[in-house]
């Protein structure tokens, strides 16, 4: 019987290219987006993100083999906390319950090179600390601060807080215990039509290089290159990497933290 995933962010970028990898590879993939997918809601609120535990067990039966939490923003307004963070959250504890019926249950988000970037501490306290609410408010206080640039801090910080929660939880009875494996994939530059502009010019590809420097062919991945990654990590193939951030990036990662492992 061909494995059961559910992918969130499925109609595009990285979780429509891992959409169609599985589906290429004759795997059953329930996509979970805004809009044209099987599954339509919204992660920001409580009742899309019931609504889509509730779509997904109808459509399953009751069963999957593996949970993708692809679904995120890169904006600077509160709804991106509500995805990046909350949203993934509620996807991976809602469906959990799910991958009990699975020989080779899996599970794993994306995370972002951006994780490396300064967070926005009351922030990042509020998200680890699960309060919803507050993490709203002081997302709004960022996102309407005056400023001539684009503030980058709550993205960053969703995207950190994420990374944390995988390594926290991924040992734990709930995930480790109950052998399911849970890792993230934390991206650099991903061409998508979201970066398309920028990539097209000289000065886009030197601003996109400064900030995550790629030796390893070049300033942006397609979006099958972490597609790729994420399905082996929820394959069968799988079965003891768990709780790591995989670095999918070009070799930015090894540039801007040589000394760390």
């Amino acid at each position: 019987m061909a494995r059961k995933f559910v992918v969130t962010g499925a109609a595009s970028g990285i979780g429509k290219a891992l959409t169609e990898q599985l589906r290429g590879e004759g795997k059953t993939v329930y996509g979970v987006d805004l809009r044209d997918a099987d599954v339509n809601v919204d992660l920001t609120t409580a009742e899309g993100r019931t609504e889509l535990v509730a779509k997904v067990t109808e459509l399953s039966g009751g069963t999957i083999d593996a949970i993708v939490a692809v679904a995120g923003l890169a904006a600077p307004i509160p709804a991106t906390v509500g995805v990046n963070y909350f949203g993934a959250i509620a996807t991976l504890e809602g469906l959990r319950p799910l991958l009990a019926g699975s020989d080779a249950p899996r599970a794993a988000l994306v995370a972002s090179l951006a994780a490396l970037e300064p967070t926005d501490p009351p922030l990042h306290a509020a998200l680890l600390s699960g309060d919803e609410e507050k993490s709203l408010e002081l997302a709004k206080a960022i996102a309407d601060a005056p400023t001539d640039t684009p503030s980058n801090a709550i993205y960053n910080t969703s995207k950190n807080a994420i990374a944390l929660w995988v390594r926290k939880n991924a040992p734990t009875d709930e995930w480790a215990g109950a052998g399911i494996p849970l890792n993230a994939v934390a991206p650099g530059v991903i061409a998508t039509p979201m970066t398309a502009a920028i990539l097209e010019t000289e000065e886009g590809r030197a601003a996109m290089a400064a900030g995550a420097p790629s030796p390893l062919n070049g300033p942006a991945a397609p979006a099958s290159a972490p597609a790729a990654l994420l399905a082996w990590l929820t394959s069968e193939q799988n079965t003891h990497v768990t709780g790591q951030i995989i670095y999918i990036d070009g070799g930015a990662d090894t540039i801007r933290r040589p000394d760390s492992i």
